[in-house]
């Protein structure tokens, strides 16, 4: 059956993992390598662990089941805060969880006590991303003698999310609030708090910088570890490879055509009003793969002058006036992916996967 093509090149993820894992290492961090990029593959997952990790991370649950189902004695934190329909499988499926919530932390205590067990959570903080986490010592002040109250779980760990929601880049201070929040937590109400879990691949600056606040001790990156890339901080990591995923469709049409659309211009597929700049006549290459295939803004043609102009759910149109008599009808065009490429060729019913 044809198909597009997500290409896994599992030696580069080993060296990456290896790299960044060593790194952290020296610096007395525990690097905990999250999976829900690409959909908890096993093979990728193989590969990270043969690069020395031996922490994993996922947002979902049905991941961490189906690899724990496919590779037996991984350990897992669920890095989603679930709801409380979902507290069984948290303790059924999760070594450990991230927790905000007082009501979802009580239905998880509950279904742990069920179950014959102390669940450990790692409680988030809202340092100024304004996605999860206890806002202000106030709201902490509410949350944790609530928790000390339940007998289910046990509060081992501190944490933040930053970059993902707010774009607010961590920092020496935002990253230290975490560190005296955990010596409060432990001074006021009698926690053991042990790990202090600072974000992901964004911070990984300021571990390289000398700058990582002591007693932070834990990263939560994946973006790293497969594509040696720090969104983020719009930057690629020195050394890493940045080709470990690689999407393949192949060519369809091409056509010399203008590069504005002719006519009374409304909104597209999705309910944009794109731009399109008037660069003449063009050469376009038009391949079998859309927005319901990828997220084609995160992939970066292979082919030295091709550039991705644009996508409608099934075909993507990319010009190649520059590198004409470099592509026909029926070749397999190759693009780099970035993270949310992969994050959907991955969830995507028509991708085929091809772990090398």
């Amino acid at each position: 059956m044809y198909a597009p093509i997500l290409e896994i090149h599992t030696r580069k993820v080993t060296e990456n993992a290896r790299k960044l894992h060593a790194f952290c290492k020296a610096h007395g961090v525990e690097l905990t390598f999250a999976t829900k990029g690409f959909s908890a593959l096993p093979q990728v997952i193989a590969a990270a662990r043969a690069g020395g990790i031996e922490s994993f991370a996922d947002s979902r649950l049905k991941n961490i089941r189906a690899a724990k189902q496919a590779i037996p004695g991984l350990r897992y934190l669920l890095i989603r805060v679930p709801a409380i329909a979902e507290a069984e499988d948290v303790v059924r499926w999760a070594d450990w969880s991230v927790q905000s919530q007082i009501e979802v932390i009580r239905a998880v205590s509950e279904a742990a006590l069920r179950q014959g067990k102390v669940h450990p959570i790692l409680l988030m903080v809202d340092v100024g991303d304004l996605r999860e986490g206890v806002f202000g010592r106030k709201q902490l002040d509410e949350i944790a003698p609530q928790i000390k109250a339940c007998a289910g779980v046990e509060l081992v760990g501190i944490g933040t999310n930053v970059g993902c929601y707010g774009s607010v880049l961590p920092s020496v201070e935002n990253t230290a609030v975490l560190v005296e929040l955990r010596d409060y937590l432990n001074a006021a109400y009698g926690f053991s708090i042990s790990v202090v879990s600072a974000g992901g691949t964004c911070a990984l600056k300021l571990l390289e910088d000398g700058m990582m606040p002591a007693g932070v001790n834990q990263l939560r990156a994946g973006e790293a570890v497969l594509y040696g890339e720090d969104t983020t901080g719009n930057r690629f990591l020195e050394g890493y490879h940045q080709d470990a995923f690689l999407f393949k469709a192949q060519v369809v049409e091409l056509r010399r055509k203008p590069s504005v659309p002719i006519g009374e211009l409304g909104r597209d597929g999705k309910g944009d009003t794109p731009e399109y700049p008037d660069r003449g006549v063009r050469l376009r290459a038009i391949v079998a793969a859309g927005k319901q295939d990828v997220a084609w803004g995160a992939l970066t043609p292979l082919l030295p002058g091709a550039q991705l102009i644009g996508a409608s759910s099934d075909h993507m149109i990319i010009d190649v006036e520059d590198c004409a008599g470099q592509v026909s009808v029926g070749d397999w065009m190759a693009f780099r992916c970035g993270y949310m490429a992969v994050l959907d060729a991955t969830t995507s019913a028509y991708v085929e996967i091809r772990a090398l």
